[in-house]
């Protein structure tokens, strides 16, 4: 196959996910395009482009830290704004899709437009992966009226759609873009368990002078993630390991000091950095301030054997089980009494980290999932799966 991959911009863990699969179709023989403004790198042995734009303003779905002060939330922009930028990506994609089999769109949003237009005009299929913090905006009345007309009208014109759960599906997509649920492919992020694997962490431990045992919270130090209620958890079972936090964000400076000597805030670590420290770690906790639609983070504790506790609610219900970790109710007290008792609890923090293991290798080793990415794609593409009745003025903007 020939495919083109359209991002809205290089991404966090949407990013993370969407270079997984770029790997994945390189792996299987397939030649891909991977498209983004401010291309850097990208991906070994696809065709990495940039998407060159009209203006130095980032568009976003929601703030992104390597955006710098000039981004701009593609749900808060009037519809001329916002079609501005999908004519830079239609133009971008167009020139990579001669010849192409299929696109895949990132994030509904003006991406997923794009990919759409440039399909319609070259009579092929296309996907999207609708990640939830890309359609989430809609719910709260995000977008102007005529680009959330076009978006809709992008997802319910792919021939298939991608999502990490099915919270995603039918919590956030199909109550106001109803697609039959039989286009949906529901496909969890990966991680390398060859990569992330149990060890002692003991050149982390080292490095940044932690005991043995210690509870980690990774994550952007900002409201939404919710470190305040992990700092506030912590006075339960600090007497028994402190919590150490990666990550930068607005609110560090103010919780340094609350946090006091109950923990520490590391800041910014590289990936192997983090990859030790989740080695390390006896618990990995999260208690972000909306309910996850995925949370990629607990797969890479389940795949180095720290054991997740964490607020339930959304697609971390279906990553963490009770045989692997523990999910609380959504209060800081209930989060630290769940820690607390695991810590207590040697024994039973051993088979859950042993059973995480094995959940992580069979559900969630990115190795399988791009397989079964590449067998779905393949399907879409030889069927040419082009939606009866799509309409390209619904799209136009």
């Amino acid at each position: 196959m020939r495919v083109a991959v359209a991002m809205l911009n290089r991404g966090r863990g949407s990013g993370v996910v969407a270079r997984q699969h770029v790997t994945a179709l390189v792996a299987h023989g397939h030649q891909v395009t991977l498209l983004h403004p401010q291309m850097n790198g990208g991906v070994p042995g696809a065709d990495n482009r940039d998407v060159p734009l009209h203006s130095d303003v980032l568009p976003v779905h929601e703030y992104l830290p390597t955006g710098g002060a000039r981004q701009r939330q593609v749900a808060a922009m009037a519809a001329a704004e916002a079609f501005a930028y999908v004519r830079d990506y239609e133009k971008a994609l167009w020139d990579a899709t001669s010849g192409a089999d299929l696109i895949i769109g990132h994030h509904a949003n003006i991406s997923a437009v794009a990919a759409a237009r440039v399909a319609a005009g070259r009579r092929i299929p296309y996907v999207l992966f609708v990640h939830g913090t890309g359609i989430e905006p809609i719910h709260h009345g995000g977008y102007a009226p005529s680009v959330r007309a076009a978006v809709d009208a992008a997802v319910r014109g792919a021939a298939g759609v991608i999502v990490t759960t099915e919270y995603v599906r039918d919590q956030l997509v199909r109550p106001i873009v109803p697609v039959p649920a039989d286009r949906f492919l529901v496909l969890p992020c990966g991680v390398d368990t060859e990569t992330l694997r149990p060890g002692d962490g003991r050149e982390a431990k080292r490095r940044f002078d932690l005991p043995d045992t210690y509870v980690l919270c990774p994550g952007a130090v900002t409201w939404l993630k919710g470190p305040h209620n992990v700092v506030s958890a912590s006075e339960i079972y600090a007497h028994l390991a402190p919590t150490i936090f990666i990550g930068e964000g607005e609110l560090r400076a103010q919780l340094a000091p609350v946090l006091g000597d109950r923990g520490r805030f590391l800041g910014y670590v590289s990936d192997g950095e983090k990859a030790a420290l989740m080695e390390g770690a006896t618990i990995l906790t999260a208690a972000p301030e909306k309910r996850e639609h995925f949370g990629i983070i607990y797969v890479e504790g389940l795949a180095t054997g720290a054991v997740p506790v964490a607020y339930g609610g959304g697609g971390v219900d279906t990553v963490v089980t009770p045989d692997v970790g523990v999910l609380t109710e959504r209060n800081p007290e209930a989060l630290g009494t769940a820690i607390g008792e695991l810590l207590t609890s040697p024994g039973r923090l051993e088979a859950m980290a042993q059973e995480g293991r094995r959940r992580a290798q069979a559900v969630f080793d990115e190795r399988s999932l791009g397989m079964r990415l590449v067998t779905w794609l393949r399907q879409i593409a030889a069927s040419n799966s082009v939606v009866a009745g799509r309409d390209i003025s619904e799209i136009a903007g």
